[in-house]
């Protein structure tokens, strides 16, 4: 006897989905990309372009190599509703975020879209990034923060000032684990300003980059001070007088391209090396220029760039913050195709002697350096501390030691030469054997 074993209780097998069904899904999902790509709709990135400058999607299109970048949280969206933000919705809402390659290495970033509502910080806006930055720490990504932003979304009240302090948080947590940099191409004020300060490397874009506590308009209300948004807090402020910015770029591409030269010389994390690359140079080279560059008489000022140049792979110095505290240069170089960080004097100004802001300037980059495992090399050629009243009461002695404290504290190979001179507490401080 034949035996039926077909089940007639169970469910029927759902039917594949309708060919129809999902062409017309992947539109809708492909329309709405591409609206969200607006930012904050046609007429707002116009109007960006007309100010000179790229949109958030432009700049990470500089920043990675082409067609390598992956958005995130495309989608997201505000859930404010009071003070008319119901009716001021927009996929992604004020800032881009998301992951893909520099010369092949793997870099998170996140871009604030000025066009969405000024590019101002809203709780979901917060949360986005402080995501992305999670992913760069979990996965030892460096992390590239694009700063174009009104400050806090004031509609939303604290919650907005909430997302900064996630990621301020995770600035701090971060902070020796991945390097971490920011680009400043657009206002940055307020609260806002303490990211960037905290990062590793702060790039600003000249005449479109500003960067302040307080905007002119409060400045003159409570002290009586007139100045111009680019004398309080433009990009040649904060390169020379501040030193607040590493470095500066007269357009975004030329930024961008100087933000890609930096992560070649960097780690993608405190654990891994920094990329080696083939040297141009023979290691056992003799370099003639050597014997003389260095003045017969004492009191003869030269170049230590004329020192650097011979010394390192292809000539190539990557100066940091070369136009502030220019009587200490620090930088990047590669030496046999090894990330090498340069520390030197420059007794061309000043005579090479330390002060305040070159004993700041050089103590903060040491310490980055042995951070993520590069070697310092130190040219020492100074006549000591800079006297005086002025730098006595501003704290040399307090901040000149954060000097001495870095060196001390490294722990990377360390190599130094005394090209002319050391005296007194100076020849202590520059990384000396004692």
């Amino acid at each position: 006897m034949s035996t039926d074993t077909t089940n007639t209780d169970s469910p029927e097998s759902p039917e594949p989905p309708k060919s129809e069904d999902a062409r017309n899904a992947r539109v809708e999902l492909e329309a709405k990309r591409k609206q969200a790509q607006l930012g904050g709709g046609q007429r707002r990135v116009d109007a960006q372009r007309e100010r000179g400058k790229l949109t958030a999607r432009d700049r990470l299109e500089l920043l990675f190599d082409l067609g390598t970048f992956n958005e995130i949280d495309t989608f997201v969206t505000h859930r404010a509703s009071d003070l008319g933000l119901d009716s001021q919705r927009f996929d992604g809402d004020s800032v881009v975020t998301g992951y893909g390659e520099v010369e092949g290495r793997t870099v998170c970033a996140y871009a604030q879209d000025f066009t969405v509502l000024g590019g101002s910080l809203s709780e979901v806006a917060g949360l986005k990034i402080a995501k992305i930055m999670d992913h760069a720490v979990r996965i030892g990504a460096p992390i590239v923060g694009i700063n174009d932003s009104g400050g806090a979304r004031i509609q939303e009240g604290v919650t907005s000032l909430a997302g900064y302090g996630e990621i301020f948080t995770r600035n701090v947590m971060a902070s020796g684990v991945v390097p971490q940099i920011s680009v400043i191409a657009g206002p940055t004020a307020g609260g806002a300003v303490y990211s960037p300060a905290i990062t590793d490397f702060i790039f600003m874009v000249d005449g479109i980059g500003q960067m302040y506590i307080t905007g002119p308009d409060v400045v003159k209300a409570v002290t009586g001070e007139d100045v111009s948004v680019e004398e309080l807090g433009g990009a040649q402020t904060h390169a020379n007088l501040s030193g607040v910015a590493h470095f500066i770029s007269p357009d975004e591409h030329e930024c961008f391209q100087s933000v890609r030269k930096l992560l070649s010389y960097l780690p993608s994390n405190n654990a891994e090396d920094a990329p080696r690359v083939k040297s141009p140079d023979d290691p056992t080279r003799k370099e003639e220029s050597l014997a003389t560059v260095v003045p017969d008489n004492p009191n003869q000022p030269y170049s230590m760039l004329d020192v650097i140049g011979p010394i390192v792979d292809g000539g190539e110095f990557y100066q940091v913050q070369a136009q502030y505290a220019q009587n200490i240069l620090v930088g990047f170089a590669r030496m046999n195709g090894e990330t090498t960080g340069i520390v030197a004097q420059e007794p061309a100004q000043a005579a090479g002697v330390l002060d305040i802001n070159a004993s700041e300037k050089a103590a903060r980059f040491i310490r980055f350096c042995d951070s993520f495992s590069i070697p310092i090399v130190t040219l020492v050629d100074t006549p000591g501390f800079m006297p005086g009243t002025a730098q006595e009461h501003a704290g040399i002695i307090r901040r000149g030691a954060k000097l001495l404290y870095a060196y001390v504290e490294a722990t990377v190979p360390k190599v130094t030469v005394v090209t002319r001179k050391a005296y007194g507490g100076a020849y202590i401080v520059m990384s000396s054997k004692h």
